[in-house]
């Protein structure tokens, strides 16, 4: 059977608080699950997934909970999510929230993959759980889910609710619907195509009660750097921190790159557009990710951002800008010093 990958410690604290309000005595569950209560203390650690599965799997047996993932979920904090929590913390709003998920979320584990889709005037944040094993696949994607939401609430300072809540697995005996509802605040539906927060389309815009982009750009770059030294880490986002630091020194070659990661130049094109990207996708994103950067939260000239990025003049930095946003930079500017002020 292949593994199930890895998770950190923080999320397992959840369910640990949980069990403690519940009276449930800790140190059975962590021998059943195969832990110490010293590896609790080390948020850096991975363990294996089958550990999670063990831990949570001994609690939804003993707890009397037959909604122990869910109502878990209501001990979420930043520090559940690893470094990714306090990113997320201190976006501006969150749709810029919900966009820092999927490229960090590895860094909490490999329960699952999170998505977002667009369909009308609503959005759906997806949640796919890797378990197969129908009931901790349950209590993992509601929790996951719960999560979301009620930790979207603190860091929004609102107390918003989604439009509906979509389930893939069916209602469980002998809960009622109204028990899921009274935490999401809105119908909850089971069996449906997927399982997923949909929201108005406008929350995205909803401003956050801490946001700090400089320690926003610290925080990332941390995160950055945690990703790259996990083993498995997608090639895409080892040639996106390879760019990030060579582009202080001028507009970088492939040969560097590839010199850097000890490829061929045609082996990293291969991977990468195996991996559904290329390598100018991605140094395009990154520029457009830093000159948004930079013209929110520096002093630097347009022209003085152009060099930095390693454009050759500044009308080729306009016109990529203005095909992405629609926007010339010294419109984003303006236009981000009027929404600072508002």
């Amino acid at each position: 059977m292949p593994s199930l990958g890895f998770t950190s410690v923080p999320p397992l604290l959840k369910y640990l608080l949980y069990a403690e309000q519940l009276g449930i005595a800790t140190e059975p569950a962590l021998a059943a699950a195969g832990l110490s209560a010293a590896q609790l203390n080390d948020t850096s650690l991975r363990l294996p997934m089958e550990v999670h599965e063990r831990l949570l799997d001994y609690f939804c047996q003993h707890s009397g909970d037959p909604l122990f993932g869910l109502n878990s979920a209501r001990f979420v904090k930043p520090s559940s999510w690893n470094v990714l929590g306090y990113i997320t913390m201190n976006c501006a709003t969150l749709g810029e929230a919900m966009g820092r998920i999927m490229p960090f979320e590895k860094l909490v584990g490999d329960m699952g993959t999170s998505r977002a889709e667009v369909a009308g005037n609503q959005v759906r944040l997806i949640w796919s759980c890797r378990h197969q094993r129908p009931d901790i696949r349950r209590h993992l994607v509601e929790n996951v889910l719960a999560s979301w939401l009620l930790y979207a609430r603190w860091i929004a300072d609102s107390q918003l609710s989604p439009s509906a809540v979509w389930f893939e697995h069916a209602l469980p005996e002998p809960v009622e619907a109204a028990q899921y509802e009274a935490l999401f605040g809105c119908p909850v539906l089971f069996q449906q195509p997927c399982s997923a927060l949909v929201a108005p389309l406008e929350y995205l815009q909803m401003p956050l009660r801490q946001a700090d982009a400089r320690l926003l750009k610290t925080l990332e770059e941390h995160a950055q750097a945690m990703m790259a030294s996990l083993g498995d880490a997608p090639l895409a986002l080892q040639v996106h921190n390879v760019l990030r630091q060579l582009l202080k020194d001028g507009l970088p070659r492939k040969e560097q790159v590839a010199q850097h990661l000890h490829l061929s130049v045609r082996t990293l094109q291969r991977q990468l557009q195996q991996a559904g990207t290329s390598y100018q996708q991605i140094l395009d994103d990154l520029r457009q990710e830093l000159a948004e950067h930079y013209l929110r939260h520096s002093e630097l000239s347009i022209q003085g951002i152009s060099d930095c990025l390693g454009f050759t003049e500044p009308r080729s930095f306009h016109r990529s800008f203005k095909t992405r946003t629609g926007l010339t930079p010294g419109q984003f500017r303006l236009s981000a010093q009027s929404s600072g002020k508002a």
